[in-house]
């Protein structure tokens, strides 16, 4: 059985649709554009920031899966490499096929009960993929209301 799985793939599918609808509705100027912050304390990151990192927690999470190499995309998701709406869809696709890589992985749900050698050491696969899918659900969402921030403050 692999309803777990199914259910699973099914919203980081919406995660990464989200992350290509708001970049497709994002102009050049305002992809990493950040917005004014009156709490020098907290540095804001810009929208294309922010769906770079969700995109990044998914694929460090299903390349290691897949390739058992847990490295940090940082060094090539910065906003000088993906400079523009069209380059960070690129990646975005990237990601999913590293994603869908993943998933053909997962034979049956009750594989979602072992443990792997994660980054920070042991971590069981379905405790790995929920927490993925919530930091990666997190920063999109940071996305979504900082894209809102800047579109009000053009009005």
């Amino acid at each position: 059985m692999r309803q777990i799985i199914k259910s699973l793939d099914e919203q980081f599918q919406k995660l990464h649709q989200r992350s290509r609808e708001l970049i497709a509705g994002t102009s050049p100027d305002n992809l990493y554009r950040r917005p004014e912050s009156k709490a020098a304390t907290t540095p804001r990151l810009s929208g294309g920031e922010y769906v770079l990192r969700s995109a990044a927690v998914v694929e460090q999470t299903f390349g290691g899966l897949s390739t058992n190499l847990w490295d940090d995309p940082f060094e090539w998701t910065l906003p000088e490499t993906l400079f523009s709406p069209a380059k960070v869809m690129e990646y975005l696709d990237e990601v999913e096929a590293t994603r869908n890589l993943g998933f053909e992985l997962f034979k049956g749900d009750d594989e979602l009960l072992k443990d792997i050698v994660g980054p920070a050491g042991n971590v069981q696969l379905a405790h790995l993929m929920l927490d993925t899918l919530v930091r990666a659900a997190h920063y999109l969402g940071a996305a979504e209301a900082t894209f809102e921030r800047i579109a009000l403050r053009n009005e």
